[in-house]
């Protein structure tokens, strides 16, 4: 017999989120260490909200919130707080039950302001590393340095004169610009000032774009740093000097460094000797003569670091497939590193979950 479709005006549930939410829900873990790195944040929020006044929204639910747009590719605020409203998984991640009232999108976008401005991303990612060196995730022999496009949320037709008069041939500022010469020295975006018109090998397109730089230890495949630069020929190579430094005593004295043939430079390898790596770069030998020679490719090691460092290509693959960091939706160089900083952590979690499953 068919049932019938009932069509009820009103729905009582004593039931709340979090006993909706499987035991086994890939979330959980996530939750827990979440919630764990938002703890030691707790006196870095004290700092940047007054002790009087009207209570704003949690900036622990804030970071949630935005992890979850990171984890579930969430393209815009908007639709962020629109599944707020009706997903329970959403709610029981964030911290609300079932009948609070979400944020309105501004309210959201203003309190973000506030965590940028002190600098939350950055102590979150540095929180979400400790807990991976706590269960011995992390490996301090073997790195790896590498850099990838963020392409900038402006258009090529934003690329215009500094100085503000039509280019060289009488085409209209926001008209044609095939075949006119365009350089970073004399343009600039009228969108995103900060974008720079570049592009990382022959044959591909030129985009205004920022570079993403993450150092990446070689055991477990979890970002140990990372930075964003605008985009330059040079600073692919001085991003990776910055990480090691910043990392140096969270490395071995024989550690390693793989990294491809756009660093195969003398400079930036007399550097790494330097800060006491040996340096396995790829050999780049296209009309020039390589700074490896055969002292470092002889060794065994040097052919497992180049297997090795193919995997940070799937830290910039699934934060831009992801973690919505193809195209940025976000202008400036400040903002769009905070968010490539938090991509890092949510990849980080990600990782850690299942590594800590296998385990």
């Amino acid at each position: 017999m068919r049932g019938d479709d009932p069509k009820p005006e009103a729905l009582w549930s004593y039931r709340t989120p979090e006993e909706r939410v499987p035991a086994d829900h890939p979330l959980r873990p996530v939750r827990r260490m979440t919630d764990r790195a938002l703890a030691e944040l707790d006196p870095l929020f004290r700092r940047l909200y007054a002790k009087s006044g009207r209570p704003s929204v949690p900036p622990e639910q804030l970071l949630r919130a935005l992890l979850l747009q990171l984890l579930y590719s969430v393209r815009s605020e908007r639709l962020l707080m629109e599944r707020l409203d009706y997903d329970l998984l959403f709610r029981w991640f964030v911290g609300l039950s079932a009948d609070d009232p979400v944020w309105d999108v501004t309210v959201f976008t203003k309190n973000r302001e506030r965590l940028l401005r002190g600098e939350v991303a950055a102590a979150f990612f540095a929180a979400v590393l400790g807990q991976a060196r706590e269960r011995n995730l992390l490996s301090n022999e073997h790195f790896s340095v590498d850099g990838t496009l963020v392409e900038a949320w402006a258009g090529q037709k934003s690329f215009r004169p500094k100085d503000g008069r039509p280019p060289r041939g009488g085409a209209p500022v926001e008209g044609a610009f095939r075949g006119k010469p365009r350089r970073n020295d004399t343009h600039q975006s009228t969108t995103d000032p900060e974008a720079r018109l570049y592009r990382k090998g022959d044959g591909q397109e030129a985009k205004l774009c920022y570079l993403g730089h993450v150092l990446m230890e070689n055991r477990s495949g979890l970002a140990l740093a990372g930075t964003l630069t605008l985009a330059t020929g040079f600073a692919e190579r001085e991003a990776a000097l910055a990480l090691l430094a910043e990392t140096r005593g969270l490395r071995h004295e024989r550690s390693t460094l793989g990294a491809d043939r756009a660093y195969d430079t003398a400079d930036f390898v007399q550097a790494v000797r330097a800060e006491g790596l040996t340096p396995h770069v790829a050999q780049n030998t296209t009309n020039r003569r390589s700074a490896i020679d055969g002292r470092t490719t002889r060794h065994p090691g040097y052919l497992q670091s180049g297997f090795a460092r193919r995997r940070i290509e799937r830290i910039f693959g699934w934060t831009k497939t992801i973690g919505l960091l193809r195209k940025t939706r976000h202008r400036g160089r400040a903002r769009v590193g905070w968010m490539f900083t938090l991509g890092l952590a949510a990849h980080n979690l990600v990782r850690m979950r299942t590594l800590i499953t296998a385990t």
